[in-house]
């Protein structure tokens, strides 16, 4: 298998990763927020499906010109969480013929730490839509690992950009995680912890490899997220590196990381954009380690 395309399906965001002969061409996103509602019912609302499609078919249009020997699809918490998750799943079915695989979060957080670390001894940190993971690991075997239903989503349905109720709700779930003791070496992945490493470098552009292997103080995450609630919707959005469409829940994002590395104790945490779509494609042998 020469070429092949991998489509991460989230509660936020519906990635592309191409691959050809083991190695990563490129990555692409598109924000559809699939997981918009959930916090107050358990249904995948019509809008949201529809933009989430829409999402999957300029991906799979994208790439018909590209040699792309097959494609593959998985999803994760707002489709595995939500009553009618299988119902949208036989709609990608039905309007591409694409099958897509529902991750459970402990299938999710595996490949999120096969991705960002491989078998190195760490911790991450992934911050989804709607379900965040946290999973740790020493001489290649993990020893916890917990995903809990709380992401950038379900946080802006739930609080707004109310940063006293963020805080506040992110202590009371916090505590679910317990009180494991993380290694040394925490990464943070998804796309609230690489926004912000973008905003800590200033760059004008998103890119990946630039803040992979970023270190963040917790005082800078903690400066970050205040600032970002001092600041609109809109004059987020126009930050050259901030995706105009996750400008409505990056505060929330940054804030509930602050309130995860006040719970672990972590003074620093290092940011990596390699996370579970990299992991994935490990696990099925497409992508070598």
């Amino acid at each position: 298998m020469n070429k092949i395309a991998v489509i991460d399906i989230g509660s936020n965001s519906v990635r592309l990763m191409t691959i050809a002969n083991g190695k990563v061409l490129y990555k692409k996103i598109r924000t559809t927020r699939l997981g918009e509602g959930l916090a107050f019912s358990k249904i995948l609302q019509p809008t949201a499906m529809n933009r989430t499609l829409d999402g999957i078919g300029e991906f799979l249009e994208s790439i018909k010109t590209e040699s792309v020997e097959q494609v593959f699809a998985y999803a994760t918490a707002a489709v595995r969480s939500a009553e009618n998750g299988q119902d949208f799943v036989e709609k990608v079915f039905d309007r591409f013929s694409l099958n897509v695989e529902v991750l459970s979060g402990e299938k999710e957080a595996e490949i999120g730490i096969l991705g960002a670390l491989g078998k190195q001894d760490g911790a991450i940190v992934d911050i989804g839509g709607a379900s965040t993971e946290i999973i740790a690991q020493t001489d290649g075997k993990i020893f916890y690992e917990k995903s809990l239903n709380i992401g950038v989503v379900r946080i802006k349905d739930l609080c707004g950009r109310d940063q006293k109720a963020v805080n506040r709700l992110g202590k009371e779930t916090v505590m679910e995680y317990g009180n494991v003791v993380l290694p040394e070496k925490v990464y943070a992945i998804g796309g609230s912890a690489t926004t912000l490493a973008a905003l800590a470098l200033g760059l004008e552009e998103y890119d990946g490899k630039k803040v992979s292997g970023v270190t963040l103080t917790k005082g800078q995450v903690r400066e970050i997220a205040d600032k970002l609630f001092t600041m609109t919707v809109e004059k987020i959005a126009e930050i050259p590196c901030v995706d105009k469409l996750r400008a409505e829940v990056l505060a929330g994002g940054v804030e509930w990381l602050c309130v995860i590395m006040e719970h672990f104790s972590l003074d620093t945490i290092t940011v990596s954009d390699g996370d579970n779509l990299e992991g994935y494609a490990v696990s099925k042998g497409w992508l070598n380690e």
